[in-house]
């Protein structure tokens, strides 16, 4: 694996993912990129858009619900519409809704009950090969923590936004690597030290117990790599708890006379790939205020070795999970995934 990184890290360094120095990212054009973490459907609509022109947006008369919006969706895939006779059609169709409505109402149950304590049993980790596997770290979320959809803080995202930045890191490099699969690991495991870079999302709600804590500072003390993720101010969205300061409690007691210090371009984790020149103005997933990156050096010394790297009061995370989708401006979608490049060679190569 040694070999195939040094090798990575040769690789031409590119500004935009997926394409080479001084050539615009297009989704169109890019070979796995963001097209290809589009559905088949998805880019089956981009085609045909791009062929006969997108679907008309005016409802005219029949207004928002009228036939006119029910029939975009046959018309952008050129499928035939078919006239029905409301009588003999009416009753199966609401049927079906409601059929389905209850489908839905049952499945989020069901995910919210598996959530409930923090862990879903259908979770299960690929077997360790020397092959690099993302590592998501599962705690168990402080009161207020299942706040999303009554899922754990720590599973937000899970596992399409890793999928993506690892179909990413396979076009980009020759790290040899997992890219449909991801591991979830606790922080008091022993797996975890099978793992150079570990991943930890929301931590305004993380809690850690004292074997917990013992097993991340051996982690760091052994060279491992913490990348910290997605939370945000106190009282965000009106969601009680969270915040900074629960988070800088828990790394005063996993490293006591901690310093964190402020991240600027110059560091050598935003050049490990890409060249990243400054740090104003970056994806922000919240709209609400800037992005803040801090870091944690071990000596508490800027010219060793990064051991955590902290991205405060936005979630690159989001723009990995929602690529494909369309949800996420294209630029900032780009920026985000250049970080998460970034951050996992610099875990690989210090």
């Amino acid at each position: 694996m040694t070999g195939d990184l040094r090798r990575a890290t040769r690789y031409p360094r590119r500004t935009d993912l997926g394409l080479h120095a001084g050539t615009r990212l297009d989704v169109s054009a890019a070979p796995v990129g963001f097209g290809a973490l589009q559905s088949p459907g998805q880019r089956e609509v981009g085609r045909q858009h791009r062929e006969h022109g997108p679907p008309p947006t005016n409802l005219g008369e029949h207004g928002r619900h009228g036939r006119t919006e029910a029939s975009l969706l046959p018309r952008a895939l050129d499928l035939p519409i078919q006239e029905a006779d409301d009588s003999r059609v009416r009753r199966p169709v609401v049927l079906v809704v409601v059929v389905l409505a209850v489908g839905l109402a049952i499945t989020a149950s069901a995910q919210r009950r598996r959530f409930f304590y923090g862990w879903d049993p259908s979770v299960k980790n690929i077997a360790y090969d020397g092959r690099f596997t993302f590592a998501r770290v599962r705690y168990t979320p402080a009161p207020g923590g299942h706040w999303a959809g009554g899922m754990p803080s720590w599973v937000h995202g899970y596992p399409l936004a890793e999928q993506n930045l690892m179909r990413i890191m396979k076009d980009l490099s020759l790290l040899d690597l997992h890219p449909d699969n991801s591991n979830v690991v606790t922080l008091d495991d022993p797996e975890l030290f099978r793992y150079p870079v570990a991943y930890i999302i929301e931590v305004g709600w993380w809690t850690m117990s004292e074997p917990e804590m013992a097993g991340l500072r051996a982690f760091l003390g052994k060279g491992g790599f913490l990348i910290v993720d997605d939370f945000k101010p106190t009282g965000w969205r009106g969601i009680p708890g969270a915040g900074w300061e629960p988070f800088e409690e828990n790394l005063k007691r996993l490293l006591p006379g901690v310093r964190i210090y402020e991240m600027d371009s110059e560091d050598p984790i935003f050049h490990s790939f890409f060249d990243i020149t400054t740090l104003d103005n970056f994806p922000q997933a919240y709209n609400y205020g800037k992005p803040v990156f801090r870091g944690v050096y071990e000596d508490n010394d800027r010219t060793k070795r990064l051991q955590i790297i902290i991205n405060y009061n936005t979630d690159i995370s989001q723009y990995w999970e929602w690529s494909g989708r369309g949800f996420r401006p294209f630029d900032d979608t780009n920026e985000a995934y250049k970080l998460g490049v970034n951050y996992l060679i610099y875990g690989m190569t210090h």
